[in-house]
């Protein structure tokens, strides 16, 4: 076992089991876990992945089973994050001997960055499909969102389904990015890692608030004023899992857009045809809630930074741009929650990676990938990482790899 059980002080209501052997853990994170673990509604334990890593409100890495109560900040504004995964037949030797023409249509066809900075008249795969937009995707996703918008007037402001629709297909900013990758058996994959965009951010950052206005209204003193909850059977815990429900099927469907718009590029770029769906696809959240059945109780389970890992279910471990990712089958382990880290995670801030890494080294750390080597993806070079081979090391007890990729091409948001 790789699991070892966390106990600080009498302050700590539940245990905390991590999967940290062999990865440095930082004492900020350390003292978040700290206070989810003093939440009276946190179910049995605080599991915790070896990516584990500081996050707003909660670690990043953190698996929170509750009863009666749900954290929005837990959850993140990121709603849905995850990554999705598909094997092509084609191998290796298909693919063109420079790949920067395959990088560029991936750029022309998946819109990524700021997209007009998030207001009206952003791109997305859709953007010139209304018709697809007013019937194909409100079927797809679901209407849930309309009736929350309705009794939100704050959380509409500025937004409609179709302003949220028109991001869909698009890539995001940050660590968000499409690779194409090659297996161990040389096969090629396509890879990326997304969420729900801005409609997710503005769901989770008006619930976020509007959780913190509750505990001011009664009173409520907590360690970490974004430990903010909302209790089971209120109006807003209503309201709040229907819209955060929607965000993630949003999620999963802008993922689906941009992997077909993905293999599209590719098929531009390499002339043989090839079977897109060579196995099954993968499509996972890591930043998500989940209703589900653990230790003979029905619990809310808020994976900020993990991946489900039921026994049999197969999950996406990314590592950095120059790291190896993994596809992996998990094992069912009852003490994670039947969860796994969701990549490396983060060794350090954006603004330390900057100062500690030069163009140089990003270019040395990114040799042999066809992607960006500027001074504006430092924040996102290899070094700024965990080591990948130890955190999958820490984990051996929660899954079993069945597929190792390698990045020969990498398209940053």
């Amino acid at each position: 076992m790789t699991m070892s059980t966390f106990t600080v002080d009498g302050s700590q209501r539940a245990p905390i089991k991590m999967w940290t052997a062999g990865v440095p853990v930082e004492d900020s994170a350390m003292q978040q876990l700290r206070n989810v673990a003093s939440l009276p509604f946190v179910h049995g334990h605080v599991a915790v992945m070896p990516d584990v890593h500081w996050g707003m409100g909660a670690t990043v890495g953190s698996v929170i089973p509750t009863k009666g109560a749900i954290v929005p900040a837990a959850v993140g504004v990121d709603i849905g994050c995850g990554m999705m995964a598909q094997r092509t037949t084609l191998v290796a030797a298909d693919l063109p001997d420079s790949l920067a023409g395959l990088r560029s249509e991936m750029e022309r066809v998946i819109p990524h960055g700021r997209t007009n900075n998030g207001r009206p008249g952003d791109r997305g795969a859709w953007h010139d499909l209304p018709k697809a937009i007013g019937e194909t995707i409100p079927e797809a996703v679901g209407g849930e969102l309309t009736g929350v918008f309705d009794k939100h007037p704050k959380l509409r402001k500025g937004w409609t389904l179709e302003r949220a629709y028109s991001h869909l297909g698009t890539l995001g900013t940050g660590n968000h990015f499409v690779e194409v990758c090659l297996d161990e058996a040389d096969a090629v994959w396509v890879m990326l890692h997304s969420g729900s965009r801005g409609i997710g951010n503005r769901i989770g950052t008006y619930f976020i608030e509007r959780a913190k206005e509750e505990m001011r209204r009664w009173f409520v003193n907590l360690p970490d004023a974004d430990l903010a909850y909302l209790p089971q059977g209120s109006e807003l815990f209503d309201d709040y899992r229907r819209a955060v429900e929607w965000a993630q099927r949003f999620a999963a469907l802008n993922r689906r857009y941009m992997m077909d718009a993905a293999i599209g590029a590719l098929r531009a770029a390499v002339p043989k045809p090839f079977d897109a769906a060579a196995e099954t696809a993968v499509n996972c959240h890591h930043n998500y809630v989940s209703w589900e059945h653990h230790f003979g109780e029905n619990v809310i389970v808020t994976r900020k930074g993990a991946v489900r890992a039921r026994a049999g279910e197969l999950g996406i471990i990314p590592g950095s741009m120059g790291a190896r990712s993994f596809i992996v089958r998990g094992k069912g382990n009852a003490e994670s929650f039947c969860s796994c880290s969701h990549g490396a995670g983060r060794a350090m801030s954006r603004g330390e990676a900057k100062r500690q890494f030069t163009l140089d080294d990003h270019i040395k750390a990114t040799q042999g990938i066809e992607c960006r080597k500027d001074a504006d993806v430092i924040d996102e070079t290899p070094g700024a990482y965990k080591d990948i081979d130890a955190v999958m090391a820490a984990q051996s007890d929660l899954v079993e790899v069945v597929h190792t990729l390698r990045q020969v091409l990498c398209v940053k948001g």
